[in-house]
């Protein structure tokens, strides 16, 4: 893989995301915040590493991986500057997930939580409503605080 077919990769898992965010919100309008890349195995993880510190700075190492800020990328969805890449873990075999920024939040969960293929999932800091679904091969965040306002950065 090269730079080029990376992008056009990260921006299919961001396309996808916004497809299921849109067959289960009204969010329509949501932008893309982050994108992740889901490794199927080491030698994916090594190569998907190694291309995106080509066009991108590590923000943050995670136990999951690292989080790159890159070079501003055009999406379906808005701009992308976050994207992480995931460690090998049989949890995801999804081919990675998007993370949308929402205007309200709380109207937003109170709305969706708990209608099918919604969870929530709380952090010491932050919390987030996982989007799933199996007939599509990505998943789907929405996070609160957003990651770019968690990091101060953007």
């Amino acid at each position: 893989m090269n730079q080029k077919k990376l992008k056009l990769f990260i921006q299919e898992i961001v396309e996808k995301s916004n497809e299921l965010k849109n067959k289960y919100t009204d969010e329509t309008n949501a932008k893309v915040n982050y994108a992740c890349i889901f490794s199927q195995n080491q030698k994916e993880f090594d190569e998907y590493k190694k291309i995106t510190e080509n066009f991108g700075k590590i923000v943050k190492e995670t136990v999951s991986g690292p989080l790159f800020q890159i070079e501003p990328l055009n999406t379906v969805a808005g701009t992308l500057q976050l994207l992480k890449i995931r460690l090998p873990d049989i949890t995801r075999p999804e081919l990675g997930d998007a993370d949308f920024s929402l205007v309200d939040y709380a109207k937003f969960k109170n709305k969706y939580l708990t209608k099918k293929g919604f969870k929530l999932i709380e952090r010491e800091h932050m919390e987030m409503i996982e989007l799933m679904d199996k007939t599509f091969n990505v998943r789907v965040y929405f996070s609160h605080p957003p990651l770019d306002k968690q990091l101060g950065i953007l």
